[in-house]
């Protein structure tokens, strides 16, 4: 099974076979497979899909495979070897020695005790990412220090995911977040005034399509800078007009929809939070919020929400000046 998936991946792999999926600046770029020697010209470093073969060519024999365990999901393609000993300015490091020959021999024999620091870099098919592999194991050496770490999370501290997300990817997360924004039911709201704030207590259960509706407004930034454009004295307060004179505004999904009556949720207490509308089944985005007991509004009005807290800046804002429309003076 595990061939055949590799197996697959090499039948992709043709001289057609796109970088991504994407043009650049108009031009289709493609992946092809790419070779390196080492410094010394005496390795060939092949990319595989068993890994990256080290072969010394002269013998045609293959000395060591490099991420054998990464190979099974990846196929690498291109390579580079960046060598990692420093060439020495022997004279440049005679003179820092205070001109000590027997300090030069001393460190050019430690030099010979170190492993070389060489890192090799790669690239795979179908993958934005780089890879790099040094004489250093992360998986191997933090196994040996905690044998009862799970392997999966020393990949995830072994990896650094921060490449750009694919379109797909982004669909998939876009997706993914409406599907959880779906799935939460919002039971309180926080109305931002000028004044202060105002509390609401949202019956999400009793009301759900009302609800929906001025929970996504509030989402999508619908109600953002709309100002109240209806206030009356010992009445209640009013908006949600976009438009900002009582003439503007729709649900989320276009147009109207229609009144949910609860018989429990009535108009019998100041500070009720409930749709205004211009008849039967025309809610769109404006509400209101009570100043008194309205019981005239029950059966024509939705209910959908109480404050809970700030009802002082609900009594402030009730008693700002207006014009002859009820419209404040001041915005």
């Amino acid at each position: 099974l595990e061939y055949g998936k590799r197996a697959a991946t090499e039948r992709e792999m043709t001289h057609e076979s796109p970088i991504f999926g994407e043009k650049q600046e108009g031009v289709q770029l493609y992946q092809s497979i790419s070779l390196a020697f080492d410094s010394t010209g005496r390795f060939l470093l092949v990319p595989s899909m068993v890994g990256i073969k080290v072969i010394e060519w002269s013998r045609h024999k293959v000395v060591k495979i490099v991420g054998k365990l990464d190979a099974s999901v990846l196929r690498f393609v291109n390579v580079c070897l960046c060598e990692g000993d420093a060439k020495i300015n022997q004279q440049m490091q005679l003179a820092r020695m205070a001109g000590s020959q027997a300090a030069m021999n001393h460190e050019e024999k430690a030099a010979e005790g170190r492993k070389s620091d060489a890192l090799l870099i790669a690239l795979a098919f179908q993958k934005r990412r780089f890879y790099v592999f040094s004489h250093k194991d992360p998986l191997k050496d933090d196994e040996e220090e905690n044998d009862n770490q799970n392997t999966n999370d020393l990949v995830a501290r072994r990896d650094i995911l921060n490449e750009p997300p694919t379109a797909e990817d982004r669909l998939l997360d876009t997706t993914s977040s409406q599907k959880d924004d779906k799935n939460k039911v919002a039971t309180e709201a926080v109305l931002r005034t000028s004044m202060g704030d105002i509390h609401f207590k949202l019956f999400s259960k009793e009301v759900p399509r009302t609800i929906e509706n001025f929970v996504g407004h509030a989402r999508n930034g619908y109600y953002d800078n709309v100002i109240f454009h209806r206030v009356i004295k010992g009445f209640m307060i009013q908006t949600g007009d976009p438009l900002g004179d009582g003439t503007g505004g729709e649900s989320i999904w276009g147009g109207e929809f229609e009144d949910e009556f609860v018989r429990e949720l009535r108009h019998d207490r100041p500070f009720t939070v409930s749709m205004a509308n211009a008849g039967p089944n025309t809610n769109g985005s404006q509400f209101f919020i009570t100043c008194c007991p309205t019981p005239w509004l029950d059966q024509k009005h939705t209910v959908f929400g109480r404050v809970t807290k700030g009802m002082d800046v609900c009594t402030e804002i009730e008693r700002v000046e207006t014009d002859r429309h009820d419209k404040p003076l001041n915005e």
